[in-house]
């Protein structure tokens, strides 16, 4: 298992997800944690995180991504995945 910074546990949105960290000259597919979470007690804002396994080590230092979201940016963010994952199932590709 890799040696995670992000904290992965129940509540974890994506504790494994199909990952792929690309480069200018190079392209590893790999595992992923993706979480979204806002702070328990006064959150002003959406945090979405994003880190890869650790197995590329050579290729990418072990690092987290984190974006932070206003309401209406985690909102607008929701809806465009909702609607890819529908033209995705309409396909029939969908798993």
């Amino acid at each position: 298992m890799a040696d995670r910074l992000l904290k992965v546990n129940a509540y974890t949105t994506l504790d494994l997800v199909d990952a792929t960290v690309r480069g200018h000259d190079f392209a590893e597919e790999v595992f992923a944690v993706c979480n979204a979470t806002a702070a328990r007690e006064s959150p002003d804002h959406v945090k979405l995180q994003f880190e890869l396994d650790n197995m590329t080590e050579d290729v990418l230092p072990a690092h987290t991504e984190e974006l932070q979201l206003t309401p209406e940016q985690a909102r607008t963010l929701a809806s465009a995945l909702v609607e890819q994952a529908d033209r995705v199932e309409a396909t029939g590709d969908g798993s």
